[in-house]
């Protein structure tokens, strides 16, 4: 699913950053963004998946509910001063012209490490309540709960209740404000990004109880369910009555919300189904292998499509040239993949042997 991500990304942002003139009015570079609208849930989905496997391994190890609200607290800080090291790579590579209010901004390696902060609190807060052995279903039912909860006060704390007495920096992780003014939907504030972990986390938990590991095929029923959370938020966003005085689906409605959390579980039972018993199981897999080394992938694109190394002019491209210019960006991509893999793993074969005692 991260490789999945990835391709999604790639092709949001290379379209994004060198479609001009008339092919930014088109059909196609219509679809193209509302396909960028998956990448971002799909990574803080997966990052809560992966939180929820974590505390799975950590309470068997029995560490206590604060030992595992540390260790998961002291990650989500790692990857969240990751963001903060990018935002400064970035600034310095376009020195002259980028504002220094760009380093600032809330990105997504900001968010997932936020994210994953809160789940920590959350889930050292649900231990110490429940305990261990009866804490799965209550941190289950409170992922759900409060990833929902997140969705609906989006709307408000985007218009009504902004937060405006807030420094922009500190705003800004609130509603993605940044500088100017108004919430800017290019961010990724923590209403409503944060609820997507949540999710991710509530499902990952799913997913690592005792009865889903006997019965690893129900992984397929997420599809009926994500097919069901789509149909009942289009009912409930076709009703002629709205909860709230400003309403704009496409950033910050609960009802966008729920279509994306059914479209991750439709994807979710996809994977399952294409790892499990489809072409997954057969030779190489260029996502698969992308997916493995998402962060670095997503980290050095950037700069080849976003940044001064653009390898075509911003802005300025057709919609064939953008295309090949796509091709170029996953197919140098994978190959970064690749070699960061096997430089890896000869990295660890090395160490090894340095630590082999003589003979």
């Amino acid at each position: 699913m991260r490789g999945l991500a990835c391709v999604l990304m790639f092709q949001t942002h290379c379209y994004d950053a060198w479609l001009g003139g008339e092919a930014r009015k088109s059909t196609f570079f219509m679809w193209s963004q509302l396909g960028g609208t998956l990448p971002a849930p799909l990574f803080l989905f997966l990052a809560g998946i992966s939180f929820a496997l974590v505390v799975d391994k950590l309470q068997q190890k029995n560490l206590s509910a604060d030992q595992i609200a540390r260790t998961t607290i002291r990650r989500g800080a790692e990857i969240f001063a990751l963001g903060l090291l990018f935002r400064l790579q970035e600034f310095l590579i376009a020195w002259g012209w980028a504002p220094w209010t760009d380093l600032f901004r809330v990105d997504i390696l900001n968010t997932i490490g936020i994210s994953m902060m809160l789940m920590g609190l959350f889930c050292g807060g649900v231990l110490q309540l429940l305990g261990a052995r009866r804490a799965r279903i209550g941190l289950g039912m409170g992922a759900v709960a409060a990833g929902m909860t997140i969705s609906l006060l989006t709307p408000l704390l985007w218009t009504s209740w902004r937060p405006r007495w807030l420094p922009w920096p500190l705003e800004s992780y609130i509603d993605g404000v940044h500088n100017l003014g108004e919430p800017q939907a290019w961010l990724f504030p923590i209403f409503p990004w944060t609820a997507f972990a949540f999710i991710g986390l509530a499902v990952g938990l799913f997913l690592v109880s005792d009865w889903a590991r006997r019965n690893s095929a129900c992984v397929v029923s997420f599809a009926a369910f994500g097919g069901l959370l789509i149909y009942l938020a289009k009912w409930l966003d076709a009703r002629p009555r709205q909860l709230y005085a400003v309403y704009d689906f496409w950033h910050t409605s609960p009802n966008f919300f729920l279509i994306r959390v059914g479209l991750l579980l439709l994807i979710l039972a996809a994977t399952f189904i294409w790892c499990q018993w489809g072409a997954g199981q057969r030779g190489f897999s260029p996502l698969i292998q992308m997916g493995k080394t998402s962060l670095l992938v997503y980290w050095v694109h950037i700069e080849f499509v976003y940044g001064r190394f653009s390898i075509l002019p911003k802005r300025a491209q057709g919609i064939r040239t953008a295309s090949l210019g796509l091709v170029a960006i996953c197919l140098s991509m994978l190959l970064l993949s690749v070699l960061r893999t096997r430089l890896r793993h000869r990295g660890t074969e090395m160490w090894a042997w340095i630590r082999r005692p003589a003979m």
